[in-house]
């Protein structure tokens, strides 16, 4: 297996605490660039795409269990470094009426410091075929390690490497509003691909369709802005082409934790092995439809082969 291609997925692997039916919690792990790796890990055939996560745990027990969760799963875990004096983050999920609810507990997170080892994460970086990042893996760094990650993203791309960016604004992550944008938009210029949420764009940006969504991204440099938009009309959009896809099947929700995320993983693995992107896109969000049926952020990888 010496000539695998790699996809490698960088941020902020949590301990999740989800509620439910019953009213109990279940203890698992997540978090949005670790739910695209599985998606992306269950979608990809072994014997030719090594997936590999990048972020950075403790010595703690949980960091240990999480680390063994990554590899009984085919996830790679040999490129994550460690930090002596922290420890994962946590959040709970609470449900209502199919909508997610976020405790988080994350300010002293390990993962907070997954950009400060530049040598280990360029390691990891110039092993990748595809690198993607989202906007919580920028949110949580420092402004100076937040730059030096961005700078490290662009010059992978100058390599010929496909970067791939999901903006995912989370605002409390960040200083302000504004600096959510400018930083965005200098991530997106440094992407091959983009993967925005509509909901997310109009929001934070205040886009009026999701044909000013991808102009804006296409305008600061990204290759090409997929534009999510929850079952609604979705936009592939590159400088010279553009493809709307029209009329697609919604589904009422049991719960929407890891939709894009699955989407994500199941359009770029679908790429990855040479499929038009309309099609990509269809089959991607054919996934997260299933994956909103589920409770919890990752569906189990034998009901995803089926």
């Amino acid at each position: 297996m010496t000539n695998r291609k790699t996809f490698l997925s960088i941020g902020e692997c949590m301990i999740e605490m989800a509620l439910m039916e019953n009213g109990d919690y279940r203890l698992g792990y997540a978090g949005d660039t670790l739910n695209t790796a599985w998606y992306t890990r269950a979608l990809l055939p072994e014997e030719s795409w090594n997936v590999a996560y990048y972020t950075r745990l403790g010595p703690d027990v949980y960091s240990a269990k999480m680390r063994g969760f990554l590899e009984s799963n085919g996830i790679d875990a040999s490129f994550i470094t460690m930090d002596q004096a922290r420890q994962p983050g946590l959040y709970l999920i609470d449900i209502y009426n199919g909508e997610r609810s976020f405790t988080y507990g994350r300010e002293q997170s390990a993962a907070r410091l997954l950009a400060d080892d530049e040598n280990a994460l360029g390691q990891a970086m110039d092993h990748a075929d595809i690198i993607y990042f989202s906007g919580i893996t920028l949110a949580i760094l420092t402004p100076e390690k937040r730059r030096t990650f961005v700078q490290m993203v662009a010059e992978q791309r100058a390599r010929g490497k496909t970067t791939v960016f999901d903006p995912n604004a989370r605002p409390r992550l960040w200083e302000s509003l504004d600096f959510l944008r400018q930083k965005t938009m200098k991530a997106a210029a440094a992407s091959s691909i983009v993967l925005p949420s509509f909901d997310d764009e109009t929001r934070i940006f205040g886009d009026a369709d999701i044909d000013a969504t991808a102009a804006r991204y296409l305008d600061a440099g990204a290759g090409l802005a997929i534009v999510k938009n929850g079952g609604g009309d979705m936009l592939i959009a590159a400088e010279n082409d553009c493809t709307r896809l029209e009329a697609l099947v919604r589904v009422d929700p049991v719960d929407t934790t890891g939709a894009g995320d699955s989407f994500n993983g199941a359009f770029l693995s679908a790429i990855a092995e040479g499929t038009a992107l309309p099609d990509a896109a269809k089959k991607a969000h054919a996934l997260a439809s299933r994956v909103v049926m589920h409770r919890g952020a990752l569906m189990p990888m034998a009901d995803l082969r089926r």
